[in-house]
Formats: structure tokens, C-alpha cells, sequence
């Protein structure tokens, strides 16, 4: 018998590894992909502001970020995490992805609800992030505000500021 699995929403733990190296790869060029370190250095660092959802026990998308003190990504936060404030600061994305088998069903726009809520509860200006051209439209359906292009150089490719007051 089948019934409707719920999805479980919860926080990163550090036998997630695999399964989170697996999804960023179908989510990203290996350019823009994370590391395998990088990884490692945010479950451990930042474990507090790195969610993931499964569903069957099957890890199908997650969304990460340290809290930063300036209203925007710059690009050393793709090499450097440092632990988060306790409250306060600019709440940010590095990643948010969801298994392309998934997609179109609502994950994103929940794993982005749960994320600022939980910001909110820790008393974040904002939730801040760069996208593709391609995305806006999904961010602003979100209700994050194109802050127009960003300096960002990350892998080459050009990428727009967005944020949401929270």
C-alpha cells in the first residue's frame, strides 16, 4: 500500500556527505559545483544554517548558507565559512538544490520557506543570494527583489543579486 510519504526537513548531519556531493552535481556545472571539502568544512561549520529534505529516507534537495555581515555575496564565501552569529547579520545561499527528478513540485519554494524562517527566528536583516538570469523569475515568485547584476565571478559565469527583507 502507498500512501502520500511525507517529506522530513531537517538539519544537516554529517553522514549526509554522499548524498549532498551527489545532488550538487546535478544542480551545478562542475565549475560552479562545491568541493567535497567545501562540504565538509559547512556541516561542520554551519550545521545550524544547512537544511536538507528527504522523502523515503532519500536525500532530494537541500539549501545552505553562512550568516554574513554585508547585504551581498562575494565570492571568498565560496572558499572561506566561518562559524554564524548567534543573531543578526544577512542571512545567505550559497546553494539551494533539488533532484531534477523533483522539480516542479513545490520543494524549492519549501525548503526557501523554511530557511527564512528559521533566519526570522534568529533575527536576520535578510535572506541574500546570487542566480542565474534564468531564476529570477522563481526568486521573485518568492518574493526576493532583484538587486540587480552582481560583482560576483564564480565560475564565469554572471549572476544576479537577490534578496527578501525579512
Amino acid at each position: 500500500m502507498k500512501g502520500n510519504v511525507p517529506m522530513i526537513i531537517r538539519q544537516v548531519q554529517e553522514n549526509d556527505l554522499k548524498q549532498l556531493i551527489t545532488l550538487e552535481n546535478k544542480g551545478f556545472t562542475p565549475e560552479e559545483a562545491a568541493s567535497k571539502d567545501a562540504f565538509i568544512t559547512r556541516i561542520k561549520t554551519m550545521p545550524d544554517t544547512f537544511i536538507v529534505v528527504e522523502e523515503n529516507e532519500e536525500m532530494i534537495g537541500y539549501v545552505n548558507g553562512p550568516v554574513i555581515s554585508a547585504p551581498f555575496i562575494t565570492d571568498d564565501l565560496f572558499e572561506k565559512t566561518i562559524s554564524n552569529p548567534e543573531t543578526g547579520g544577512h542571512q545567505s545561499i550559497l546553494g539551494i538544490v533539488v533532484n531534477p527528478q523533483h522539480h516542479h513540485k513545490g520543494i524549492a519554494s519549501m525548503l526557501l520557506g523554511a530557511f527564512e524562517k528559521q533566519a526570522r527566528d534568529k533575527q536576520r536583516l535578510t535572506v541574500t543570494l546570487t542566480c542565474k538570469e534564468e531564476l529570477i523569475p522563481f526568486y521573485e515568485k518568492n518574493g526576493y527583489v532583484n538587486q540587480g547584476a552582481a560583482e560576483s565571478q564564480h565560475a564565469g559565469v554572471q549572476w544576479f543579486n537577490m534578496s527578501k527583507k525579512l
